[in-house]
């Protein structure tokens, strides 16, 4: 449906796209809206893709916290960004290899400070029931080639909480993984979709506007982002969110080129009077 409408105009696109609306500030003083994503959380100051972290962006006002979803040895879903636990817990291993017992068992906080020790790997369903409707989730389908059939498995969870919906357009779906990312829109054709990429070939003429026919954003690396992409990206009816953000020089940049999301590290660097000109 929503795909259908690339070439009938920007400002209908606009209107469509669950990120808040992106007013060009041409005239002194107007607000150039745009989100703030909180990426794996507030991860800059708590354990990335924790609960500590999810909170604490709640607090800070993100507009959306973003999850990296994974699954169990024995089919749980579970947010954490690596494929193995070695480098955010106390234990070793690939996530795949390890019963969802023995990931909860895991302190996934000391890492980042002896104030969260004891924080655990959340569960999906657990991120879902406990933000929907306060905050937007920007969902990252991690590593999917190694989880075959999680593509439904995240579809029938959405399912379950009327999460799937259009007027429910706080959830959003991306991926490095093109097929994954057409699969979950197939599956999930009112809940808007992202593609990432931190590579040149994927900017393109041609590989963009094969991306428009079935994403809504185009989600880049902050090194590969210009006006010249960002206005191409527009004209095809995608939006802009970039990442990752860990300064405000960073965040100055990305507004100034007219992205429609920062992904941060830190949320409390991206002020929206950083939108006013």
């Amino acid at each position: 449906m929503k795909k259908t409408l690339i070439g009938a105009g920007f400002a209908l696109t606009l209107l469509l796209s669950p990120f808040q609306q992106a007013f060009a500030a041409e005239t002194t003083g107007e607000l150039r809206k745009f989100d703030n994503v909180a990426h794996r959380g507030a991860s800059g100051y708590a354990p990335e893709n924790t609960i500590a972290a999810f909170d604490k962006a709640r607090d800070m006002k993100a507009d959306y916290i973003e999850i990296d979803v994974q699954r169990s040895k024995d089919g749980k879903l579970v947010i954490i960004h690596d494929t193995t636990v070695d480098r955010t817990t106390d234990g070793t291993g690939g996530v795949k290899d390890l019963t969802f017992e023995q990931l909860r068992s895991l302190d996934a906080g000391s890492f980042k400070g002896e104030q969260f020790a004891g924080e655990k790997i959340p569960s999906f369903e657990e991120v879902l029931d406990r933000y929907r409707g306060k905050i937007g989730i920007l969902i990252e389908m991690k590593a999917p080639e190694l989880y075959p059939g999680i593509e439904e498995e995240v579809a029938q969870q959405l399912r379950e909480r009327n999460l799937d919906k259009p007027q429910n357009n706080k959830i959003i779906i991306q991926s490095f993984n093109f097929d994954t990312v057409k699969k979950m829109n197939d599956l999930l054709p009112k809940v808007p979709m992202g593609v990432l990429t931190s590579s040149t070939t994927h900017t393109t003429d041609q590989a963009l506007k094969e991306f428009a026919t079935y994403a809504d954003y185009f989600n880049p690396s902050y090194g590969l982002v210009t006006k010249e992409l960002v206005d191409k990206v527009h004209a095809l009816g995608m939006k802009v969110s970039s990442w990752t953000v860990r300064s405000h020089e960073a965040a100055q940049f990305l507004i100034d080129m007219k992205v429609d999301a920062i992904i941060t590290d830190y949320p409390d660097y991206v002020d929206p009077r950083m939108g006013v000109k």
